[in-house]
């Protein structure tokens, strides 16, 4: 299988989040790339550089003035005297409709969602080439594999249009989907992350042409909160496009794979022809976010069924953070998905 990467995704180092009201060290850190590159080698992926297709499909997702903003705001930040390293909004509007700020303090209330997306001197460069290892892995599926993985970091699917969040800068899922879209293609994003893929809910929630799933814990008391609930259906062109499956803390790998099996009866439903799927790997027992039991072989399991779709994948990273077991569990889904694809399925 080829996969996709771009050294300059390791320039984004962000240094620092809040939870809970505390300052603490991200966890979203470069040497997940090292951790990941080698996890996917050991089940003999190739890995490429991206071709850079440029913003014209980063632009089909995010909007005009969001992406002038993620290109500027850190050397405008540093104007700022006794402006913090990277930029952290301290100020959130009620509304988003009424007015925008010209301030960088303003703005970066405006754009970033939570304190979990801290923007520095290589966020723009690492999410840019993030956005275009994603397309890449498209564009080898649109070409004709069966399966291409994209080693996307930073992640992209807290992401809206217009907004950052949760560590996420672009939407890389989304961005991949609508490529494909453009080009003939009738997609569907499956979200495995342990959190709901919100940015990618909000981007397609009001259209009918791609399909976007997400198997996540309960958001009631679970990031992203505000987000991922039963009931999100769609709305407008969009109504019954998005299916949430919220499932609760500790869930392990049979109750998973039921809700997968839900899923995947929806992608077939809405008959796509290729799968994007959002492949976060914290739902396992071990990830430090603690919200799903899943295990390393229920990894595997994971990938084989994903295979079984008989659909094209374009395997899009997004969560999972160091842990003895990151590189195993991304091993075995790839694993997984091989040996389905091998088997004919």
């Amino acid at each position: 299988m080829k996969a996709f990467l771009d050294d300059r995704q390791r320039r984004h180092d962000p240094q620092h989040f809040m939870a809970n009201g505390t300052r603490l060290p991200s966890p979203e850190k470069p040497q997940r790339v090292e951790v990941l590159k080698a996890g996917a080698e050991a089940v003999g992926c190739v890995f490429a550089l991206p071709e850079d297709r440029g913003m014209g499909p980063i632009a089909a997702i995010h909007s005009a003035e969001y992406l002038h903003f993620l290109q500027t705001i850190h050397t405008r930040w540093q104007r700022i005297e006794g402006a913090s390293g990277e930029v952290i909004p301290n100020i959130h509007p009620d509304r988003r409709g009424a007015s925008y700020p010209r301030s960088a303090v303003g703005q970066a209330g405006y754009h970033q969602a939570d304190t979990a997306c801290p923007i520095a001197a290589h966020t723009w460069e690492g999410a840019y080439w993030s956005a275009q290892s994603a397309l890449a892995a498209a564009a080898e599926v649109a070409g004709g594999a069966r399966a291409a993985y994209a080693l996307s970091r930073p992640p992209g699917h807290h992401a809206f249009g217009d907004m950052a969040g949760g560590f996420c800068f672009l939407n890389n899922s989304a961005i991949a989907a609508q490529w494909l879209l453009a080009r003939g293609c009738r997609p569907a994003v499956l979200d495995v992350d342990v959190h709901h893929g919100n940015g990618t809910q909000g981007i397609f929630y009001a259209r009918g042409d791609v399909l976007t799933v997400s198997i996540h814990a309960d958001p009631a008391r679970f990031y992203p909160f505000f987000w991922g609930h039963a009931q999100e259906r769609g709305e407008g062109a969009g109504l019954g496009a998005n299916l949430n499956l919220p499932l609760p803390r500790g869930t392990d790998d049979a109750a998973w794979m039921a809700a997968l099996e839900v899923a995947l009866a929806r992608v077939a439903a809405f008959g796509a022809d290729v799968l994007v799927v959002a492949l976060g790997l914290d739902a396992h027992e071990a990830d430090p976010f603690q919200g799903f039991a899943v295990t390393t072989p229920g990894f595997e399991r994971i990938g084989a069924a994903l295979a079984g779709t008989g659909l094209p994948l374009v395997l899009v990273q997004e969560g999972g953070y160091l842990s003895d077991a990151l590189g195993a569990n991304l091993t075995a889904v790839l694993r997984g998905v091989q040996a389905g694809l091998e088997s004919g399925c």
